[in-house]
């Protein structure tokens, strides 16, 4: 992916330089990678760890990594923005409003309450941010085996999916549903949520690719590798549980992988209808 250079989004608040709160292992990313895929993906991972603890709070500087991850964070989400104005005027003759990222270290505050690593990445519709801490690339790479700039590229993208829901009104439709049911059809429709968010991310990556020129070889196939390392049928799995779908909140290997492809060949809104099927 060619990131370096480029344009950064304005829409970023970097919050990293002001420590952060209770840390898990210290901060170690080996510790921290079973938490953050577990929790973010609502499976509970933490017999895997070993019990450690630390806390940091003071103000701290970046490392070179860390300035370069928030660099290609910040040039991602300008891309996203360039991407999603120029779908939004097309395909629906409406103005796209751009979300904030919130870059973190460790631990913040979110209008949709606590963020810290153990979250993992994720939206909240409340201030329309994107709360990301930068070690999850570390995470994704060195842990879970999804590696390349575009496989932390699509983790991005599929937030910005969110916030497409959220303008959309997708959410608010799916969260009134979710309320009045059981928890295996709410799990069905938090599935469809994410599907239709990984579709929303490969729609992006197609206009990326013809419209900014910015995807290289083999860029579709880290953002490929990346959804499926974390399926819910995958992640399960590797944590030693019985692989059961009712319990999925963000879909199976295969299925992510198909609803990605699905976005990018067509690269359209309406091709991710993901509650149709």
């Amino acid at each position: 992916m060619k990131w370096q250079g480029r344009r950064q989004s304005r829409n970023v608040q970097d919050r990293r330089r002001s420590g952060g709160g209770a840390v898990i292992g210290g901060g170690s990313i080996g510790v921290l990678a079973i938490v953050v895929v577990g929790y973010f993906l609502g499976i509970d991972l933490t017999p895997l760890l070993q019990d450690q603890g630390g806390t940091s709070s003071q103000p701290r500087d970046l490392s070179a990594q860390e300035e370069a991850a928030g660099d290609f964070a910040a040039v991602t989400l300008a891309d996203t923005e360039e991407v999603w104005a120029q779908i939004f005027q097309d395909q629906l003759g409406a103005a796209y409003q751009p979300a904030t990222m919130v870059l973190f270290s460790r631990a913040t505050q979110s209008a949709c309450g606590g963020a810290s690593a153990a979250t993992g990445p994720f939206y909240c519709p409340t201030d329309q941010s994107i709360y990301l801490d930068t070690d999850f690339f570390n995470v994704l790479a060195q842990q879970l085996g999804a590696t390349g700039d575009f496989a932390a590229a699509y983790v991005i993208a599929h937030e910005v999916g969110h916030h497409v829901q959220d303008l959309l009104g997708v959410l608010d439709q799916t969260n009134a549903a979710r309320a009045q049911m059981g928890q295996a059809d709410a799990n069905a429709v938090s599935v469809m949520v994410e599907l239709q968010a990984d579709c929303f991310a490969g729609i992006w990556a197609a206009h990326a690719e013809t419209s900014l020129g910015t995807i290289e070889v083999g860029d579709v196939a880290e953002a490929m590798n990346a959804a499926a390392r974390i399926g819910d049928d995958v992640l399960q799995g590797a944590a030693g549980q019985a692989v059961r779908p009712d319990s999925f909140t963000h879909g199976s290997a295969a299925a992510r992988q198909q609803w990605f492809t699905t976005g990018y060949e067509a690269g359209t809104l309406e091709s991710c209808n993901t509650f149709a099927n």
